[in-house]
């Protein structure tokens, strides 16, 4: 399943701002008690609640450890971004720890463990099961002294099925685009079983749940790891689709302080982990508007800025953006085209809110560029001018939208154009007259009529920080 989150987010707002017809009435009570039923399987909640004109402190001190886990901002309410985040496809393995069915810090006895798959989804083909499971457990042996040996009769320590609804463990899946899988921790009977929802669509790519993505994860909990509230930990809740080695930093940190690390390790690279917003040292890869909301992109992952939200959200930007690169080098918004374009090396993906236009990607070098630049630092759009600046190295170019060329005389020099800024820029965008352009940790607020300088600020002041 794909879906854009900040379209929901923007529609469950939407509807927040008016008073509450019978049917959002019943719809918000049949929220309440989605969001219950959430919060008791994940978080503890005692059963009893009351519906959502009734107060509970209980309930709420409950919501607030959630949105704490998911870095949401701390409210205590069922919030739109709240009630979002409980949407999203998820593992089915609580994210607090002393809520699970087992304790934790549990760890196999052995370095040597055994795995059998007990039965196969017809989305794909054995072959492909059978090789989805070898990668996700190669990718916790990738970094450990654990060998994993396949059984094919008789009782493993990790036993792998899939099944639909109630499959036999007395914790049932809740059928498509809910609850994805979950694994139980080292230890006899159940320990290290790792159930897959059959009522999903597996898939060996992005089509459907990828099975290899799922299968690493619920390993990760066979082996006797916890969720992390890294969004960019493979052992995140949420799920999302990307390529590559998925352990993250954190992931990795955490397998190794239960087994140690693999003494003949082959060369895999974990993911760094999420950029904190508040780090004084945080640059942006690049920086948008996107239909009233601000968008910053670094690494793997972007925040949003909403102007009637107090706090800023971070996700991974395949989570929303899956036709997307992990890597952004630079985007803007052409506001009067409703469209929004995005630069990774030498291609460019233009999106129509939150869906790729037909004919994306294309080169860069379509908008006129020479082949030598292989790159764009950053771009922004001049808001009622039509044109559009493309940094590239210590050189600017001006795109014409109307016509669709650039504009003779360029390339020319950002240190002789904007002084007071340097000779390269990272990331930039526009707004009320001002030209905002990021450089490593800082923000220069430069005035696009008197051509000069007139603020600095660190660039994370744009996160509220």
């Amino acid at each position: 399943m794909r879906y854009s989150g900040l379209v929901v987010l923007l529609n469950i707002a939407y509807s927040y701002a008016f008073p509450l017809s019978a049917e959002d009435s019943e719809k918000d009570e049949d929220n309440w008690h989605f969001a219950e039923k959430y919060l008791r399987k994940f978080y503890g909640l005692a059963p009893g609640l009351q519906g959502p004109r009734k107060s509970s402190s209980s309930m709420s001190l409950v919501i607030k450890e959630m949105q704490s886990f998911f870095g949401l901002e701390v409210t205590g309410n069922l919030d739109p971004a709240t009630l979002e985040m409980m949407h999203m496809p998820r593992c089915g393995v609580p994210d607090v720890a002393e809520y699970n069915l087992f304790p934790r810090n549990l760890k196999w006895k052995t370095t040597n463990v055994t795995f059998r798959i007990v039965n196969y989804t017809p989305d794909v083909k054995a072959s492909e099961v059978d090789r989805a499971i070898h990668n996700a457990l190669r990718v916790w042996s990738d970094v450990t002294p654990l060998v994993f040996r396949k059984l094919h009769e008789g009782t493993a320590d990790i036993m792998i099925a899939f099944g639909s609804k109630e499959h036999g463990d007395f914790n049932p899946f809740d059928g498509p685009n809910g609850l994805l899988a979950h694994a139980y921790p080292p230890g006899n009977g159940l320990g290290g079983d790792t159930h897959f929802d059959e009522d999903e669509t597996w898939s060996t790519d992005s089509t459907g749940y990828n099975l290899f993505i799922v299968a690493a994860h619920e390993f990760g909990h066979a082996l006797g790891l916890s969720h992390s509230e890294d969004p960019g930990s493979l052992m995140y809740p949420v799920y999302s689709f990307s390529k590559g080695f998925p352990l993250s930093e954190d992931d990795v940190h955490g397998i190794q302080s239960l087994y140690g690390p693999n003494p003949n390790p082959p060369k895999v690279k974990p993911h760094p982990e999420a950029p904190k917003k508040c780090d004084p040292l945080l640059s942006f890869d690049a920086v948008t508007k996107l239909r009233g909301e601000t968008i910053i992109f670094k690494d793997r992952f972007y925040w949003r800025l909403h102007p009637q939200m107090v706090d800023v959200e971070q996700s991974l930007i395949k989570m929303t953006w899956p036709v997307l690169p992990n890597k952004v080098d630079a985007a803007y918004e052409s506001a009067e085209k409703d469209l929004v374009f995005i630069f990774s090396g030498i291609r460019m993906w233009a999106l129509n809110g939150y869906n790729l236009v037909e004919g994306y990607p294309k080169y860069i070098h379509k908008l006129g560029l020479p082949k030598t630049v292989r790159r764009i630092d950053a771009a922004v759009q001049i808001t009622g001018t039509g044109k559009t600046l493309l940094f590239t190295d210590e050189d600017y170019w001006s795109y014409d939208e109307y016509s669709g060329t650039m504009d003779k005389g360029y390339p020319r020099s950002i240190e002789d154009d904007f002084p007071g800024v340097g000779e390269e820029i990272e990331a930039a965008f526009y707004e009320y007259g001002h030209l905002y352009l990021y450089r490593g940790s800082i923000q220069f607020q430069y005035s696009y009529t008197s051509k000069r300088v007139v603020g600095i600020l660190r660039a994370n002041s744009l996160l509220n920080c």
